[in-house]
């Protein structure tokens, strides 16, 4: 008798290789069989035919940092099927931490990540002062799927320098060696790898650049050679890349050093469209010589949602609008809808002198803004775009945005790629994810809740990639699944999922891979504090599992709590065919 049964479903089961119809029995957390016709019954029968299985997702990049404190589904990322997340990215978390210091942890991390400080300062316990300590009290806590950290850069430099690290001058040599012994503590206590930021887009909520950002060669390094003297974990780096060469000179001489891996996030920049074509270049030339560079990739364009309720939007600045900006929602859509206001508003924009323009050219980009609609449309063509589509109504740009988002009771939104659609296309995305080297990343579950809303990406490699793309090649389904499964996990050492075979860990999706459907981002206020997030729901996910238990059922929570912190590497059971 196994414990469930997953009948007549097309797996594809994270290795690659062609989908097939098969069963898959589980027993006490593990896969026990796989195959067609699985004689013995299951205490629960899951009928998948006309359905997809396949593992759970393994999401690398994520910021739950805060949220693992209060949230046991570790949503939207459950949502989306992902049965392990790795957080601690890009270089900010919450350990370790001087004990009266934790407010300067929550404003690097509202900063950086806009994950709103009244949510953290509420939700966040701080039952721990070292990063160990960290991991023992978040491994306490009741969760649906596993979850694993990383030792974030900026933390470990404020825990050893104290203000001199948060402004980001430079350490001594026993500072290095006192932050790389921190590392060390961290993995040997289960931390899956260290992360730091090296863009001067991660600031601080005061407005700093995050500690690290400017760190010379020395300190990352010897930092990264921790990595290789305990003989795992990865170094994950975010990074402007700029000295381009500069940069991944000391990203190649970590990983040949060390030969861990050394991930970096590689993104199509506007301002030098071209660049990733060199960079994969580099990593060619680097493996080629025994390296271990890691392209990190997303599956749809870095970019920011503009609405009423975002953090930013085209009028966000305007006099007008502010007189309405601190209404409550509904109040402010009524107000909007005012013609006296809504001219105002678009007849007076603010004067913008001394701004910064990374900052201000996103305003009234207008031929690269575009309106999501439902369904929702991520690689939209230049005729879709604001300036075209106010143009063929007979408005000014301004006008058909400000509609636009009044849309939908106040909730409409406009889409607006930042990295990653300099050719107003998805073809330089989709080089970058078929590269051989290259590992899928980059959602930022759990950060940017006021702009970005990306932890969708899993199900968007089926929904789009997969199935729906219309303005060019497809990726076969057994790519993806397989890169969003065996090749995150094994890319952190975590050999035991990510693969539907007998004695894996039984991390599972059953999916109506058919009317799979991603829903437009919506507002929500459930973080502590009442503060709000972007979330995207999904509909499709029929079954989805965690060490064996079943988790969500058709959109459900059932309550089953089986998630695990993931402490350091996890071997392959021996049983795997």
């Amino acid at each position: 008798m196994y414990d469930i049964v997953i009948r007549n479903g097309m797996l594809v089961d994270g290795s690659g290789g062609v989908g097939r119809v098969s069963d898959v029995a589980i027993s006490a957390g593990r896969i026990a069989a796989v195959g067609q016709g699985i004689e013995g019954s299951g205490t629960r029968e899951i009928d998948a035919t006309g359905l997809l299985i396949t593992p759970g997702w393994v999401d690398i990049h994520t910021h739950y940092d805060g949220q693992v404190s209060w949230d046991p589904m570790l949503t939207p990322s459950s949502w989306n099927g992902v049965t392990t997340v790795v957080m601690g990215n890009c270089g900010v978390g919450f350990a370790p931490v001087v004990p009266g210091k934790e407010d300067y942890l929550i404003q690097l991390m509202e900063g950086v990540e806009d994950i709103p400080g009244s949510a953290l300062a509420e939700g966040i316990k701080w039952e721990w002062e070292t990063f160990p300590q960290y991991l023992d009290a978040i491994e306490k806590l009741p969760h649906a799927i596993d979850f694993g950290a990383q030792v974030p850069h900026g933390s470990v430099r404020t825990y050893v320098m104290g203000e001199r690290g948060a402004q980001n001058e430079k350490a001594t040599p026993e500072e290095v060696a006192a932050m790389a012994e921190i590392v060390r503590e961290g993995l040997q206590a289960g931390a899956l790898g260290f992360s730091t930021t090296r863009t001067i887009l991660h600031r601080a909520k005061d407005g700093e650049l995050a500690p690290g950002t400017t760190a010379d060669r020395e300190e990352v390094i010897g930092i990264g050679r921790v990595l290789g003297e305990v003989g795992f974990g990865v170094f994950e780096v975010a990074s402007d890349l700029a000295p381009e060469e500069e940069e991944l000179a000391w990203m190649r001489q970590v990983g040949r050093e060390t030969g861990r891996p050394v991930t970096f996030a590689c993104l199509q920049n506007n301002q030098d469209p071209g660049q990733w074509q060199r960079l994969l270049a580099a990593v060619d030339e680097d493996r080629a010589a025994g390296g271990t560079l890691t392209p990190q990739v997303a599956q749809r364009p870095a970019g920011v949602l503009f609405s009423l309720e975002s953090s930013g939007h085209p009028f966000i600045l305007h006099a007008g609008y502010q007189k309405v900006a601190a209404l409550p929602p509904a109040e402010r859509v009524a107000a909007l809808r005012d013609p006296a206001l809504r001219r105002e508003i678009i007849d007076n924009p603010p004067d913008l002198t001394g701004l910064p323009e990374v900052f201000t050219a996103t305003l009234s980009a207008w031929d690269n803004m575009f309106p999501l609609g439902d369904p929702i449309d991520y690689e939209p063509g230049p005729e879709k775009s604001i300036r075209a589509q106010a143009k063929a109504a007979g408005c000014s740009e301004a006008e058909f945005a400000y509609d636009t988002m009044l849309e939908n009771d106040g909730r409409g939104i406009i889409y607006m790629p930042l990295l990653g659609y300099s050719n107003g296309d998805f073809e330089a995305l989709r080089e970058m994810m078929l590269h051989p080297h290259a590992v899928f990343g980059l959602s930022d579950g759990g950060a940017h809740c006021g702009l970005i809303c990306d932890a969708s990406m899993p199900s968007y490699l089926l929904t789009h990639w997969a199935r729906d793309r219309s303005r060019g090649e497809r990726i076969p389904i057994e790519q993806l699944v397989h890169n969003q499964t065996q090749r995150t996990a094994s890319f952190y050492g975590l050999n035991d999922r990510g693969l539907i075979a007998p004695g894996m860990k039984a991390d599972i999706n059953v999916i109506d891979y058919d009317n799979l459907t991603i829903h437009p981002p919506e507002m929500v206020y459930d973080l502590p504090a009442d503060a709000r997030r972007l979330v995207q729901r999904v509909d499709g996910y029929k079954v989805t599992i965690c060490n064996g238990e079943v988790i969500r059922e058709d959109g459900r929570d059932t309550g089953a709590m089986p998630g695990k912190l993931v402490r350091g590497p996890q071997p392959q059971p021996e049983r795997v065919a």
